[in-house]
């Protein structure tokens, strides 16, 4: 008698954290935190963290397995273990500069997230900001600087002026960011940014509302989230403010007209089109007293801990985390290898 009943094969998930860039310790706790609402019905994770050229798996027992770059596979008690996709959770170096996705499309292996070209891209401040300035989408001025450059003072006063911030191009979680109030600040904030990167931008401070918006392509169509108000304790949303409990707030939705939250969505959305952007993103902006919202960065693996922002505006939604971490595997799936 043949049986009308289907068993499901769980696909094997590699979850990979950690990176090479201040944003390690975060990763970290995205990577958690993944782990905890992964559909375990469906999916098998495995953990694989990755620092500098150690990449390893722990197994339950406590041995370190080292992975097979080869095809990215595992070897434990003697079985080799393959997957079908692997879920990207590394902020900064090489998780959202491109490097990681270059590695997989390489050797076929399907990932969640934009790809490599959209990770390049968006990761560099400054290229970014010509890209999403082409489509029409409104940034603050700035100032692009190489490691070696003389940095010319006067140049800065008389463009871009003070208060302003220096940021490492190549760099997340405000790291290599401070805001300079005059002349005298600006070459130990030159230091400090190139300490993280060979490239920095010397940007207009726009007074103004911080908000975020979360998109992400849902049963095929583009759609922003919701957009989240940032408000700080400290004199403006840094690395501790960003991760340090009492120094911050989050208002979902954004305390905002209609007008300025529609236009916020329809940016969005169309710099994850033209930015060729997958899974899902997040765009910072600054609005200012005209209402006008100027884009600061695309953040392509947006935190996922407890205190980050995406996973408050999916609750906000009503949307359930796991579902949204399924949906982010199965599109990694159906993603074509070329």
């Amino acid at each position: 008698m043949q049986s009308n009943q289907y068993f499901y094969i769980m696909k094997k998930i590699a979850l990979i954290t950690g990176g090479n860039s201040g944003e390690y310790e975060i990763s970290l706790k995205t990577a958690e935190n993944i782990m905890n609402k992964i559909d375990r019905r469906f999916y098998e994770p495995y953990l694989i963290h990755l620092k500098g050229n150690e990449w390893t798996y722990t197994a339950e027992d406590g041995r370190v397995v080292e992975v097979d770059r080869n095809d990215f596979s595992l070897l434990v008690d003697g079985k080799k273990i393959t997957f079908e996709a692997v879920f990207i959770a590394i902020h900064g170096n090489p998780g959202e500069n491109g490097r990681l996705q270059a590695y997989f499309d390489m050797i076929g292996m399907r990932y969640t997230g934009c790809g490599m070209l959209a990770s390049a891209l968006t990761f560099n401040k400054f290229y970014c900001n010509l890209a999403v300035s082409s489509f029409g989408v409104p940034i603050s001025k700035s100032l692009h600087y190489f490691k070696g450059d003389k940095i010319d003072a006067e140049l800065v006063e008389r463009e871009i002026q003070y208060p302003c911030f220096v940021k490492s191009c190549n760099s997340g979680s405000s790291v290599g960011v401070t805001k300079v109030h005059n002349a005298s600040e600006l070459a130990s904030a030159v230091e400090e940014a190139f300490k993280y990167d060979s490239q920095l931008i010397i940007e207009k401070y726009l007074k103004g509302k911080e908000v975020t918006c979360g998109v992400a392509r849902i049963n095929g169509k583009i759609q922003a989230l919701a957009i989240t108000q940032i408000v700080t304790t400290r004199e403006y949303y840094d690395y501790k403010s960003k991760y340090t409990d009492g120094l911050h707030d989050l208002i979902t939705p954004a305390q905002i007209s209609d007008d300025v939250r529609d236009k916020i969505f329809r940016y969005s959305e169309k710099l994850y089109r033209e930015l060729a952007c997958g899974g899902i993103v997040r765009m910072d902006y600054i609005v200012t007293a005209d209402g006008t919202p100027y884009f600061l960065e695309v953040n392509t693996i947006p935190g996922q801990t407890a205190m980050s922002i995406v996973p408050c505006q999916i609750k906000y939604l009503g949307m359930d985390l796991t579902e949204v971490y399924s949906s982010l595997i199965e599109e990694a799936l159906q993603n074509d290898i070329f």
